[in-house]
């Protein structure tokens, strides 16, 4: 019998059953729900950055790749799932448009490519980004001189 490694992926499965009434398993990982929550975060409007711990942006600058999971926290059962997402909002944005936008879109991506029903998407902001604010104010200042 063959050691399994102490780490250990969560995996929610789906069971198929076809025409013939032969069943087959599918097997979703934790980690790829948080990809597709994370990618339909990312294309919505209003949202600066995703919100993740420093070990996600230690990560990300060690691999040159952008983490598509970070800030996404997900819980799947047997057939459903709920996901936490944590964000940085762009400043000007009406902040509850946005979380209202980023729930509509996490749950039509999981539920269309996963077949999990999501119970709930709850939206966290961590911060707000007033960089390009200053970036603006700070050239119009050098432009007066």
């Amino acid at each position: 019998m063959e050691e399994k490694d102490n780490v250990q992926e969560k995996e929610s499965e789906i069971i198929v059953e076809n025409q013939e009434g032969e069943t087959s398993s599918i097997q979703i990982a934790d980690d790829v729900v948080a990809v597709i929550a994370g990618k339909a975060v990312s294309e919505a409007p209003g949202v600066y950055a995703m919100a993740g711990g420093f070990a996600g942006g230690i990560s990300e600058v060690l691999s040159g790749k952008k983490n598509l999971s970070k800030g996404i926290k997900v819980e799947v059962g047997e057939k459903d799932a709920k996901i936490d997402v944590n964000i940085i909002v762009e400043y000007g944005s009406r902040i509850p448009d946005v979380a209202f936008d980023i729930q509509n879109r996490v749950k039509t991506a999981v539920e269309g490519m996963t077949g999990l029903k999501v119970l709930a998407v709850n939206v966290h902001v961590q911060g707000v980004n007033t960089e390009s604010l200053t970036d603006d104010d700070s050239s119009k200042d050098s432009d007066k001189k």
